[in-house]
């Protein structure tokens, strides 16, 4: 199968997983499982980063288990596990979505100095880039994961910016998990975030501004550093 036929159905088979989350009633699945984990302590927590990794990867939103674990394991213990799990579970879509399409992406590049450059920005600044994405609500976790791996972002600069970026959100969102009532309660109610949760949302967006003007201003060093060299 040639790259772009595996990119195709690549982006095919992120879209199907991406409808049917929305469609399914996959936060009630996530919650029955959740309480029958929690049934058993002694590797609970091995289960929930199994099931963390497995969700991301097919794109099944995070938030409702990052909240959960507040609830099954308590605040401290909580924060400690959905750090972990997100990371790695960031960490496993980002490889899938690298060796599946990197190769076409790089390939394609050759053609597009614009597009070239701004490749060569996230690989510069990657660090930088993904922590800004991370802090920005703009970005969707599970997807982010896909798109960052089609850049120039090293694995190390992913894994650690990720675990850094995500560490304020999983803080607030294990806290609120902790106070609920029950597992229900928060499949019920929803996630309130209240002050915290706003305050964290004007960040975000500052972050995503932030984001958007150092790729730019980046890419166009880069480009302009290329040009520089082709014409000399």
């Amino acid at each position: 199968m040639n790259n772009k036929r595996r990119l195709l159905l690549f982006a095919f088979a992120l879209l199907l997983l991406a409808t049917l989350a929305y469609w399914l009633p996959v936060a009630e699945s996530l919650l029955a499982f959740l309480q029958w984990i929690n049934q058993y302590r002694g590797f609970a927590w091995l289960l929930f980063i199994l099931l963390y990794i497995t969700a991301t990867v097919l794109m099944v939103p995070g938030t409702i288990l990052t909240v959960s674990a507040g609830f099954v394991f308590g605040l401290p213990a909580g924060i400690a596990l959905v750090s972990v799990a997100s990371t790695l579970a960031a960490s496993a879509a980002f490889l899938v979505g690298r060796l599946i399409a990197r190769d076409w992406v790089r390939a394609e590049l050759g053609d597009h100095q614009r597009l070239a450059a701004i490749d060569r920005a996230t690989t510069e600044s990657g660090w930088l880039i993904v922590l800004l994405i991370r802090l920005s609500p703009l970005f969707p976790f599970s997807a982010s994961n896909y798109l960052l791996s089609l850049t120039g972002v090293s694995l190390r600069h992913f894994f650690f910016a990720s675990w850094i970026g995500m560490l304020p959100g999983t803080i607030l969102y294990v806290y609120l998990g902790s106070a609920a009532n029950s597992l229900l309660a928060l499949a019920d109610n929803g996630v309130q975030a209240g002050t915290a949760g706003r305050a964290m949302f004007g960040v975000g967006l500052i972050a995503t501004i932030v984001a958007a003007t150092l790729i730019a201003r980046k890419a166009g060093s880069v480009l302009r550093r290329e040009l520089e060299k082709h014409n000399s």
